[in-house]
């Protein structure tokens, strides 16, 4: 039975089939849906029509992010349905998975010191290519109190209000991020074992996902720029881990090998002990671990020219357009 009390705010562009079963599986859950849209040339926005969904037709002449477009549909939300609580934030490549919604707002109900909740999201064909699983381990992070949530959540909606929603100049990670001023206005988030949404990553391509990683980096870096002094730390330990990496190790190489051939080798021989020492870490069948270990290790080059990216528009006072993968 759809809640009077939610609302929910799906973003997306070119999604076709995948919006249709993200609209449906929202409609299911509420009255209230909300989609934005940016800048579709399929007939996205035809289809969010026909189900039923209020449309916000992103303007796209200033720069896209996919925080401004969540900003735009939670204040078009806000405006035509005041009286909404809760607001259920999802892509449009997602499904909401039949029974998460009562499981979260029962966990919000219950417990009002948590501002957002937040549950399972699985890829829908992983086998599709490595780089899909690589998508849906990603995503198996702990369970409990946590610092932060991903693009599908569900958040109280008076305190989202509160912290002025999401930072809409992000190109990325503007979840975490705004997860770091909820803590500080002393709420907290919660993730909770249960089944929340479907994804299609549709990333067959390893330059799609040299991209998506390429993008983390520039997220790590103007995450760490925003919210990277003590006690916060945020994303610090991410941005020196691809600054040593990707840069660092390899600068080391090459110095050692200009002066001993062997030297250099030597050095270059820490990349492999580091795909064995995480694979041995990992917690998945043997070769799944070994896959995952090696894109973690490669994963530190494309990171660190995303951290370059975004020093080097601060250096110049620009702003990045969006990293595309898709």
């Amino acid at each position: 039975m759809a809640n009077d009390n939610l609302g929910i705010v799906i973003i997306g562009r070119n999604e076709g089939e995948r919006l249709s079963r993200c609209i449906s599986s929202s409609i299911r859950e509420s009255r209230h849906v909300v989609y934005v849209d940016s800048g579709s040339t399929d007939n996205s926005i035809t289809i969010a029509k026909q189900l039923g969904a209020e449309v916000v037709n992103l303007d796209l002449s200033i720069p896209f992010t996919a925080a401004r477009a969540r900003n735009s549909g939670f204040d078009l939300l806000n405006t035509l349905y005041p009286s909404v609580i809760y607001v259920q934030f999802i892509d449009g490549d997602c499904e909401l998975v039949e029974g998460w919604i009562k499981k979260g707002l029962d966990f919000l109900g219950t417990n009002p010191q948590f501002a957002v909740v937040c549950g399972r999201r699985r890829e829908r064909f992983p086998n599709a290519s490595i780089y899909n699983l690589l998508c849906d381990l990603e995503w198996d992070t702990p369970v409990g109190e946590t610092k932060s949530c991903g693009g599908d959540a569900l958040m109280r909606v008076d305190a989202v209000k509160a912290v002025n929603g999401f930072n809409g100049n992000l190109i990325a990670g503007e979840e975490p991020e705004l997860c770091v001023r909820l803590r500080q206005a002393s709420w907290k988030i919660f993730r909770l074992d249960a089944e929340m949404t479907w994804h299609d990553a549709a990333i067959t391509r390893f330059n799609q996902w040299w991209k998506r990683t390429q993008r983390g980096g520039y997220a790590f870096a103007e995450g760490a720029f925003l919210h990277g002094a003590p006690p916060e730390r945020h994303w610090v330990k991410e941005s020196r881990s691809a600054w040593f990496w990707g840069g660092i190790l390899p600068v080391m190489a090459l110095v050692s090998a200009f002066f001993n051939a062997n030297a250099g080798w030597a050095v270059l021989l820490i990349y492999p002990l580091q795909v064995g020492r995480l694979a041995l870490l990992g917690k998945h069948m043997p070769k799944i671990n070994w896959l995952r270990a090696y894109f973690l290790v490669v994963g530190k080059f494309p990171e660190l020219l995303g951290q370059l990216q975004f020093l080097w528009h601060r250096l110049m006072g620009s702003r990045s357009r969006l990293i595309e993968y898709k």
